[in-house]
């Protein structure tokens, strides 16, 4: 914050998570500047029922998805939320579920609704008090709950807390100012994430072409005979899985088994992971047969077996050690390949490529429940490189593959560094660490220049 101007005269403000505030400033109670707003939908009026998602705010129930809590069947004891005023999710308030609604309707009647007393306290810049991470922290020392990202606040907890009142021009010209540069930090991240979902699909197009193509530009092709595969190098094999090795479903146990015991594989290991990884959380108590059975060697290619939809079944990942002792979740299928058929650290690559989804999805019938059977796994093409060009694949793709990762990992930290200084930036301006009420706003020319830099 070095770049910006400080206020001339402070005071203390006497409030640990304010400290020091401009002279000039007022400190008031929450009551005095939000009202608590209780006003139950009890004749069941409306039925826009409303959502708040952390870090997105309030939207319609209907556009968050299968996610979260689902709306009630009897309306009558939720709240009315009018458009303009500040809901907050009493048990997730700490990681950033809360938001100004842009709607008329009714929400949970676990949120709080506050409305800005407007004669003294702007909409928005009531948002942005509410928005400010230090407030967030110091209300959810307030709370009630084991965990401290679900302790619950309620209006008892924040209406005698203070925040600070500038005079309503000095909260526009912060508000002003905070979105010109919080707009120029948002569209750098955006920038950061188109640049990071760009990189994912390259290193799926490098990944694929390499499996599919090979190394050598150079290589006689042949027609695969598979539409999805395309033209494969001449001299390659293309052969269904099944003449390739065997399979075999996980095994089904119930909860009591669970705990201690022998390293347990579960379908999120598989689903996250391109190759398994070293330490597994899943333990469970399983006979020696189970181990012999279900176990899991260097070079098996374990696959998701059955989900809620077609996207998410038939990803794969691949041992690249023995585990030993260890045993593999029902909604699994291993795949153990014929000896020096697959070089384990080429298979990582070959059956999470993309172009797999293909063969998934087309062939894959949904009724209620997704489900890949061994016999559907088994009429999978592969195209069979020899073992020793699988193995200059396979190197050619780790180091292609770290590079990749390294780029996503550095774009991930300039994203959070942007969100650091963003939250930092609404902190200092709305507690008066910087002084922008003589701020003006670019003209047209300037912006532009400043968001194509």
């Amino acid at each position: 914050m070095a770049k910006y101007q400080t206020y001339a005269e402070y005071k203390d403000s006497g409030v640990e998570w304010l400290g020091n505030v401009p002279q000039h400033w007022a400190l008031v109670p929450c009551r005095a500047v939000v009202d608590h707003i209780v006003e139950k939908n009890s004749n069941n009026a409306l039925d826009n029922y409303l959502s708040l998602m952390a870090n997105i705010g309030v939207i319609k129930y209907e556009d968050k998805g299968d996610v979260g809590n689902k709306k009630p069947d009897d309306l009558s004891k939720c709240k009315i939320v009018r458009k303009g005023q500040l809901v907050i999710n009493s048990m997730n308030y700490a990681i950033g579920s809360y938001g100004m609604s842009p709607y008329d309707g009714i929400c949970s009647p676990v949120y709080i609704v506050l409305q800005a007393k407007k004669d003294v306290f702007l909409e928005r810049f009531a948002l942005r008090i509410f928005e400010n991470t230090p407030f967030q922290k110091y209300l959810a020392t307030f709370g009630n709950g084991i965990l401290e990202h679900r302790a619950a606040i309620n209006w008892e907890d924040i209406k005698n807390k203070y925040v600070p009142l500038p005079t309503l021009d000095e909260q526009k010209n912060i508000l002003d100012f905070l979105d010109h540069e919080t707009t120029k930090i948002d569209h750098l991240i955006e920038k950061q994430q188109q640049l990071i979902e760009l990189l994912k699909e390259k290193r799926q197009a490098v990944i694929s072409h390499a499996v599919t193509k090979g190394l050598d530009p150079n290589v006689l092709m042949k027609d695969s005979g598979v539409e999805w595969l395309g033209n494969v190098p001449e001299h390659w094999d293309v052969r269904q899985l099944r003449y390739l090795g065997s399979c075999q479903n996980g095994i089904n146990i119930g909860a009591e088994y669970f705990g201690s015991g022998s390293p347990f594989i579960s379908y999120g290991d598989v689903y996250r992971n391109t190759a398994l990884p070293k330490n597994f959380e899943g333990l469970v108590q399983s006979t020696e047969n189970d181990k012999k059975i279900y176990s899991v060697i260097r070079g098996d290619v374990l696959f998701t077996r059955t989900s809620e939809t077609i996207e998410e079944i038939g990803f794969s990942s691949t041992c690249l050690r023995d585990v030993k002792h260890a045993t593999f979740a029902g909604f699994l299928i291993r795949f153990r390949p014929n000896e020096n058929i697959f070089y384990p650290e080429y298979s990582q690559f070959l059956f999470r490529n993309q172009l797999l989804r293909a063969f998934f999805v087309k062939e894959m019938n949904l009724v209620t429940r997704a489900s890949l059977s061994q016999e559907l796994l088994k009429k999978l093409p592969v195209v069979l490189p020899s073992y020793e060009e699988q193995k200059n694949i396979a190197e050619f793709l780790t180091k292609k593959d770290g590079n990749f990762e390294q780029l996503i990992i550095n774009a991930n930290k300039t994203i959070n560094l942007l969100k650091e200084r963003r939250t930092a930036l609404i902190s200092a301006a709305v507690t008066g660490k910087i002084d922008v009420h003589n701020w003006q706003a670019p003209t047209l020319a300037e912006a532009d220049t400043e968001l194509s830099a």
